[in-house]
C-alpha cells in the first residue's frame, strides 16, 4: 500500500509566491481589523469628515495653517488631532491590503494552477466592497448598519485570506477509518460553532456601533437586575434614519440595554456550543484542539467581563476584538480541516501495528 508520506508529497501543489502574498495579506488583515477596532473605540470614525483624504490632505492636517484652513472648509467638524491620525492610519493599511489582494488576484489569473482563482476573485470583490463600506461609514456619519457591515466585512476578508492559505499549504490528512468517522460526526457541531461565533461578532458590532458596551455597568446582573427593563424593538430597529450623526449613539437607554443583554446571551450560546465542541474533541483524541478551543473561549469571556467591570479600558477592548477574530479563525480552521481529512482505509489498531501513518494522525490531531 502506498505510504501516506508519498501521497502527501504528490498531492501538495506548489503555490510559491502566491502563498507568501496570501500570508502577507492575512497579517495585514489582522492589523486592519485591530486598527478598525482601535479607531471605533477612540471615537475616531469621523476623525476625517471627507473621504478618501482627510480635510483635503493625503495624510492629515498637523500644521497650524493647515488646521486653520481645514476648520474653515469644514466648520461643523473642527480638526481633532487625536482622532485624525487613527482614521488615516487605518485607511492606509486598508489601502495596502487592497493592493496585496489585487496582486494575489493577478497572480492567480497568471498561474496555470487555477485551484484558488474563484476564491481570489471573490476576495477581490469583497475588499472592494469593504472600501465602499469604509467610504459610507464616513459619508453616512457612522450609520450603525454600515459600521456593523464594515466590521463583518473585515472579519470575512481575514477569514477568506486564512482559508486561502490553508488551501495552498495544507496537505491532505489521512487518519484511521474509525477516527475519520468520529470526526465526521463533529461536522454539524463545528459548522454551528462557526455560525454562532459569526452571529456573536455581528452582535458585538451592533453593540459597538450603537455605543451599548456599557449599557449594563455591572456583572453578572444588569443595573442590579437579572432582567432589567429593555426595549428590544427599538434596539434592533435596522431602519434607523440616514442623516443624523451617530457618533456617541442615538438610542435611548432601554434600547442600548436590550442590545447589551443580547450580546451577553450570545456569549452564553457561544460558550455552550464551543465548549461542547471542545469536550467532544477531547473524547475523540483531539486534545490539542480541545485545549485551544476552550482556552480561547475562556480568554474571550474574561476579556468581555473585564470590559464591563473595568468600564471598557482601551487595551482590553481592542484585545476583545482581536480575540473574536482569533476564535473565529481557529474554529473555521477546524471545520475546514475535518472536511478535507481523508480515511486511510485501515482501522486505527492496524495503523498502530504497521506504523503507516504519521504520529499526528495516530493521535487524532489535525
Amino acid at each position: 500500500m502506498e505510504s501516506t508520506t508519498n501521497r502527501n508529497s504528490n498531492a501538495r501543489p506548489n503555490f510559491g509566491l502566491r502563498s507568501k502574498v496570501a500570508l502577507a495579506g492575512c497579517i495585514l488583515a489582522v492589523v486592519v481589523v485591530v486598527l478598525g477596532a482601535f479607531t471605533r473605540l477612540v471615537d475616531a470614525g469621523l476623525g476625517c469628515p471627507d473621504w478618501p483624504g482627510c480635510y483635503g490632505h493625503l495624510t492629515w492636517p498637523d500644521e497650524a495653517h493647515e488646521i486653520q484652513s481645514a476648520n474653515k472648509a469644514f466648520p461643523d467638524a473642527p480638526v481633532d488631532g487625536s482622532k485624525t491620525w487613527p482614521e488615516m492610519v487605518h485607511r492606509y493599511f486598508a489601502g495596502i491590503l487592497l493592493l496585496v489582494v489585487a496582486t494575489l488576484t493577478y497572480l492567480s489569473w497568471r498561474s496555470p494552477n487555477k485551484r484558488t482563482l474563484k476564491q481570489t476573485n471573490l476576495l477581490m470583490a469583497l475588499i472592494v466592497l469593504q472600501a465602499i463600506f469604509g467610504m459610507w461609514t464616513v459619508t453616512l456619519k457612522l450609520w450603525p448598519q454600515v459600521v456593523t457591515a464594515h466590521l463583518l466585512g473585515g472579519m470575512a476578508t481575514l477569514s477568506m485570506l486564512w482559508l486561502l492559505i490553508e488551501r495552498m499549504r495544507k496537505t491532505p490528512i489521512y487518519i484511521p477509518v474509525d477516527k475519520y468517522r468520529a470526526l465526521q460526526r463533529l461536522r454539524p457541531l463545528a459548522f454551528l460553532a462557526v455560525l454562532v461565533i459569526v452571529l456573536q461578532i455581528a452582535l458585538g458590532g451592533w453593540t459597538s456601533s450603537n455605543y451599548a458596551a456599557l449599557a449594563c455597568p455591572d456583572f453578572p446582573t444588569c443595573h442590579g437586575e437579572w432582567w432589567p427593563q429593555a426595549d428590544f424593538q427599538e434596539g434592533f430597529n435596522i431602519t434607523q434614519q440616514i442623516g443624523p450623526n451617530y457618533l456617541g449613539g442615538a438610542l435611548e437607554s432601554d434600547a442600548r440595554t436590550a442590545i447589551h443583554l443580547s450580546h451577553r446571551i450570545g456569549a452564553l450560546l457561544v460558550t455552550l456550543v464551543v465548549f461542547t465542541l471542545a469536550i467532544l474533541n477531547w473524547r475523540v483524541g483531539l486534545h490539542r484542539w480541545a485545549l485551544i478551543l476552550s482556552g480561547l473561549l475562556l480568554f474571550q469571556l474574561g476579556l468581555g467581563i473585564a470590559n464591563v467591570i473595568m468600564f471598557l479600558p482601551l487595551p482590553i477592548a481592542v484585545a476583545h476584538n482581536a480575540g473574536a477574530a482569533l476564535l473565529l479563525l481557529v474554529t473555521l480552521t477546524f471545520y475546514y480541516r475535518i472536511q478535507i481529512v481523508q480515511p486511510s482505509g485501515i482501522e486505527d489498531s492496524e495503523a498502530q501495528t504497521n506504523l503507516v501513518l504519521p504520529r499526528s494522525a495516530l493521535t487524532g490531531e489535525l
